[in-house]
């Protein structure tokens, strides 16, 4: 069954007369409504682009933050001139082992702890192929800290660290060097001059090689994981290096990250004597840096939206008011036969509403396409947001009202006998 215009109640028949009424005005002069829609369309599809760009941005840093472990503290061995490394080691032998034990130790909020020994890796491979990859010594917590995925086998546990046994887990870009499409678990590979057995592989991450707030992330997938003590009595350490590359806390929830950050320093400081061979890494200060960069992007970018959806009201108010001038004898023959000046307004508050409306629907199409655009020529994140279209459609609306009330109240005003006088 089809509904008719007259089933309609009284006030939405009159109501959808006028839309029809402003959509044959606008018909009548295409180009000039195509060109007042453009402030629209533009202005729309930039808030709809920028929200989700934000949002994309948004989401992509707590993915990557994850890797990191926004629980987590890290310090990291700093990379030090010789000259300067030698007169350090006189009175700090560098991070240790006994470093993370007298953390969690002394510092109850501290939950758990891993540490991570870089290994000087000059060869890396198989009987199916070769990689560049670099060896890393880990402990048993090291990947659940890490929160890294398997993609099939299984980690490296306490046994392979009790019995120092030559077993390794591999990054994704790793295990394809080495085995191509073959299946690496169980395989043999050589590190230097050692074999060890694959006993997992890794999944491969999303942001291989991107950068967090200046942290290099993704490079596990180019690395190969064996046991810590492996690594401390199997391989020889480098000139004067510390005997961890890396210790990486739990800390309990409830704890503030910044403040428990400066609690492991001060207790580092005095088990290093005050040497600064170290570097504190806080993921969840780095978070809270990147969301306040990206609230200045977006607050920059809202404004330079509002302005595009600023200067769209004022392409509407310009068409009403041509049109006002151009039907002045319409308007008085109108309220000659009986029409108010509340009907005159109202009619012409339809059309400008109408202009909105049409500027946000086209607005949608075209914020849609533009963040398609930026996500594939950018390689930016995009993460659609209902909310994002609903507020740009909702404010284009309100602008075309609010810019549409001038001319409405211009025509509402003329008088009738001057109007019908005008030429």
């Amino acid at each position: 069954m089809t509904m008719k215009l007259t089933d309609l109640p009284k006030d939405l028949r009159a109501f959808a007369g006028q839309v029809q009424e402003a959509l044959a005005e606008l018909r009548q002069h295409k180009l000039r409504t195509f060109l007042t829609l453009l402030g629209m369309i533009f202005g729309v599809g930039a808030v709809i682009a920028m929200l989700n760009i934000g949002k994309g941005a948004e989401n992509e840093a707590l993915r990557m933050i994850e890797t990191m472990g926004l629980h987590n503290l890290i310090v990291e061995s700093r990379d030090i001139e010789e000259e300067e490394l030698y007169e350090q080691r006189k009175k700090s032998t560098g991070l240790s082992i006994q470093d993370g034990e007298a953390a969690i130790e002394t510092l109850h909020f501290i939950e758990a702890f891993s540490v991570r020994r870089r290994i000087e890796t000059y060869s890396v491979y198989s009987d199916f192929g070769t990689s560049d990859a670099a060896a890393q010594g880990v402990s048993p917590e090291f990947f659940r800290l890490s929160e890294f995925h398997l993609a099939g086998g299984r980690l490296l546990d306490v046994s392979d660290e009790n019995a120092s046994s030559q077993v390794a887990v591999l990054g994704a870009s790793v295990a394809r060097q080495l085995f191509g499409e073959r299946e690496a678990l169980g395989q043999l590979i050589k590190i230097n001059r050692l074999w060890f057995r694959v006993v997992g592989v890794l999944e491969s991450p999303f942001f291989d090689g991107k950068d967090f707030q200046g942290v290099k992330l993704g490079g596990e997938q180019r690395q190969v994981f064996i046991p810590f003590s492996t690594a401390l009595h199997r391989f020889p350490a480098e000139k004067l290096a510390s005997e961890v590359s890396e210790l990486r806390f739990r800390l309990a929830d409830e704890v503030d990250a910044s403040e428990a950050a400066l609690a492991v320093d001060h207790l580092l400081k005095r088990r290093h004597n005050g040497v600064d061979d170290y570097a504190l890494v806080v993921p969840a200060a780095l978070m809270a840096q990147k969301m306040e960069t990206q609230a200045i992007f977006n607050i920059v970018m809202s404004c330079v939206a509002g302005i595009s959806l600023l200067v769209g009201g004022i392409g509407i108010m310009n068409i009403m008011l041509a049109t006002v001038l151009e039907r002045t004898r319409e308007i008085g023959l109108l309220r000659a036969i009986g029409a108010t000046r509340k009907d005159i307004r109202n009619q012409y508050m339809v059309e400008s509403f109408t202009v909105a409306i049409l500027g946000g629907m086209l607005g949608i199409l075209f914020g849609v396409l533009l963040s398609e655009i930026i996500a594939i020529y950018a390689n930016w994140a995009v993460s659609w947001s209902a909310g994002a279209i609903f507020l740009a459609f909702s404010v284009c609306a309100c602008i075309g009202l609010l810019f549409g009330v001038y001319p409405a109240v211009k025509a509402s005003q003329l008088n009738p006998i001057d109007a019908l006088q005008s030429d």
